[in-house]
């Protein structure tokens, strides 16, 4: 009887410690240390929440930079069913979809002989990325400016202000974020 007791007892003490107080604490520092971050990262425009810089969204209309494919479902960068396709290179499913997404790009800019940058036609593991790399970007700066009637070297512009650096100097890629950089266009 004695053991139950102190069974209880721990499994009390430690419920309230691990599932109350623990999360407490640290939401409410990440609250003071960090609130944007601790709030999604979420960008307001006219004081309306139009995304978040750690999702990425579709946009399909030739005036916009398109992102990176999605591979969640029932519908793309839903962040409720993170993954990847989880396809091996040499899958047939991949190789279909991925030429049917060049032959996308390519019937939107058909001037474009520019080789596709490979983050415009496969998805990313989560299938939440919101960034491209610039290289993507900039294969898509001319269909953009023609679609509003922008100078291109406008666009390139914009393009190189919205690239992020290598996070601390060497981590990762440099990388364009999508929603900001239309956004961005938006104002223009």
């Amino acid at each position: 009887m004695s053991h139950l007791r102190a069974a209880l007892v721990s499994l009390v003490v430690l419920t309230g410690v691990t599932g109350v107080v623990y999360p407490v604490v640290v939401t409410a520092i990440a609250q003071l240390v960090f609130p944007y971050q601790a709030n999604g990262s979420l960008i307001v425009k006219d004081g309306k929440v139009v995304g978040s810089t750690l999702i990425g969204q579709s946009f399909d209309d030739p005036k916009y930079f398109w992102g990176r494919p999605s591979a969640t479902s029932p519908f793309g960068y839903n962040a409720a069913s993170s993954s990847g396709s989880n396809l091996s290179p040499t899958n047939p499913a991949l190789v279909k979809s991925v030429q049917e997404r060049v032959e996308a790009l390519r019937a939107a800019d058909p001037g474009n002989t520019a080789p596709v940058p490979v983050d415009l036609v496969t998805t990313s593991a989560s299938g939440l990325d919101p960034h491209i790399s610039p290289a993507a970007a900039l294969y898509q700066a001319n269909r953009v400016a023609k679609a509003r009637k922008l100078d291109p070297a406008v666009v390139r512009d914009l393009v190189g202000r919205h690239t992020e650096g290598r996070q601390l100097g060497f981590l990762g890629e440099p990388r364009v974020n999508v929603l900001a950089l239309n956004l961005a266009l938006e104002r223009k």
